[in-house]
């Protein structure tokens, strides 16, 4: 089963080099989370990984220049093909291997990623062009999706207007884990894409729609950030409400951008902005204002 691997990694070798940024000195971690789980970190979204007698199936898978860091990885935990490719949503961090993966594996996604992938999408003033064929997810789902593999019932489901609009948060109900998306930023402020259908609203309603329904015990693979635990993703929910609550009462005082900015009213949350993080407290200030004052 290895040579499909190998097949990859020499499919994208020279086209990895083309890429503008630089992802030689990125190294894809595995971290076992529990039953058939695994978490893979590198540079991007958080990649889940269900292995077993089945196959692989992993939970998106980065960006492009990465699938043979992502291959030799799961090489090191089982000699299983891959066998599904399930994305959280549509942004590139997390499906940009998809073009590699896609030539083997079964892509699936909400309905809205497939959308998006089709005809391109522009984020912040980035503009991204359509998505080969291959990379295009082949099953869709509207609600939910259900992959029967390695002694697992892996549940995608969509939660609308939080992160995306094309969001699914995932389920391995039987090794009590769960891989969030970008639905959930540990210890980091989250980019929310109001551009593609995303809300600081909804994502509060979608976050504590999750918490209601997790057992105490659970394990939560984030979209970014370290491997978690309900109490984590609480925490994240709590400094959503928290500030985007502030947010919203300063807009109902009058209160303009760059007086919030200068008022510092979201200071007490300035430990969700790391150094290596690319959205400070300003920036993410200037976020939720914008959310919250579209009409």
């Amino acid at each position: 089963m290895r040579r499909v691997f190998v097949f990859a990694v020499a499919l994208y070798a020279a086209a990895a080099t083309a890429q503008d940024r630089d992802f030689s000195k990125v190294e894809v971690k595995a971290q076992k989370v529990a039953g058939t789980v695994y978490m893979l970190t590198g540079a991007g979204g958080n990649i889940g990984v269900s292995v077993g007698d089945d196959g692989i199936v992993i939970i998106d898978d980065q960006f492009a220049p990465l699938a043979p860091k992502i291959i030799q990885a799961l090489n090191g935990i089982t000699d299983k093909p891959i066998r599904f490719i399930i994305n959280t949503h549509y942004h590139g961090d997390h499906v940009g291997g998809n073009e590699i993966f896609g030539r083997t594996g079964t892509i699936i996604a909400h309905d809205n990623v497939r959308k998006r992938l089709e005809s391109g999408s522009s984020v912040r003033g980035n503009s991204t062009p359509p998505a080969a064929k291959v990379a295009l997810p082949i099953v869709t789902f509207n609600d939910t999706a259900t992959v029967h593999v390695n002694g697992e019932d892996i549940r995608a489901v969509h939660f609308p207007h939080g992160h995306t609009d094309g969001d699914a948060v995932i389920y391995f109900p039987q090794s009590n884990v769960v891989h969030m998306g970008d639905d959930f930023f540990n210890a980091r402020f989250p980019f929310i894409d109001a551009e593609n259908g995303g809300s600081v609203k909804g994502l509060i309603t979608n976050v504590e729609k999750v918490i209601a329904a997790l057992p105490d015990n659970v394990k939560v693979i984030p979209g970014h950030g370290d491997l978690s635990d309900k109490a984590g993703l609480q925490r994240f929910a709590d400094m959503l409400k928290g500030t985007s609550g502030a947010v919203e009462r300063a807009i109902k005082a009058g209160r303009t951008l760059d007086q919030m900015k200068a008022d510092k009213i979201l200071a007490q949350w300035d430990g969700w902005a790391p150094k290596d993080w690319f959205i400070n407290t300003d920036g993410y200030t200037e976020m939720i204002y914008k959310d919250l004052s579209r009409k």
